[in-house]
């Protein structure tokens, strides 16, 4: 079956990519960016950052422009594409945010296609756990300011890190609820690492950003 990937770049659409490359014939990372083309609408990644993972892992990426106020039906556009193309499932990586999963149940059934969520129901420590321990590897590149300062920004997700944040009040281990954004850079997936050479925090409203400025492709 084939199938595309709802893509943000971090740690959970990454994990519930691997977990199942061995069932589906994953076609796509499907991508939503601002109208200008410069950040992802999901964690305010630039663009090409998200275009380099996809070189890194093989995959090609579509990404749609859109508002927040237009994106049902911009999504609805690129994945009917994508269903005209053969794709008859979407994979996502939600864990337990019921509205979350209304809606992307509601719009795949709409479309025709089946909605995949691999991580559904799964204990936060056990989806973190996973990720660290298939191999993958990711920085922290975006937290709301008033849970986790500037000096979570750049942070590797490991063990040390899990321990440190599962201690923190109002933080969800795996930033579920925004508290944090993730950018992976290597994995089982990729069949190239992303180094990153140059990046700078930056505080926006409410929010902190680690922008990475400079990377290689390995």
């Amino acid at each position: 079956m084939k199938a595309f990937v709802s893509w943000s770049g971090g740690k959970e659409s990454t994990l519930s990519c691997y977990k199942t490359m061995d069932k589906l014939e994953v076609t796509c990372l499907l991508n939503m960016i601002s109208e200008d083309g410069k950040r992802s609408r999901s964690h305010g990644l630039d663009s090409m950052l998200l275009k380099a993972q996809s070189k890194a892992i093989e995959i090609p990426i579509i990404q749609r422009k859109t508002t927040w106020q237009n994106y049902e039906q911009e999504f609805k556009k690129a994945v009917s594409e994508l269903k005209k193309q053969g794709v008859e499932a979407g994979v996502f990586g939600d864990i337990d945010l019921e509205e979350h999963r209304e809606w992307v149940e509601r719009v795949c059934r709409e479309l025709g296609i089946k909605a995949i969520l691999p991580l559904w129901g799964k204990p936060r420590t056990e989806v973190v756990s996973e990720f660290i321990d298939s191999g993958f590897e990711a920085v922290v590149v975006a937290t709301k300011a008033e849970l986790l300062g500037a000096e979570w920004l750049g942070r590797r997700i490991d063990q040390r890190f899990v321990s440190d944040i599962r201690h923190l009040a109002g933080v969800d281990l795996c930033g579920e609820s925004g508290e944090y954004h993730t950018f992976v850079t290597d994995g089982p997936i990729f069949k190239r690492k992303i180094k990153i050479t140059a990046a700078e925090k930056e505080k926006i409203d409410e929010h902190w950003f680690w922008n990475i400025l400079k990377f290689i492709v390995e």
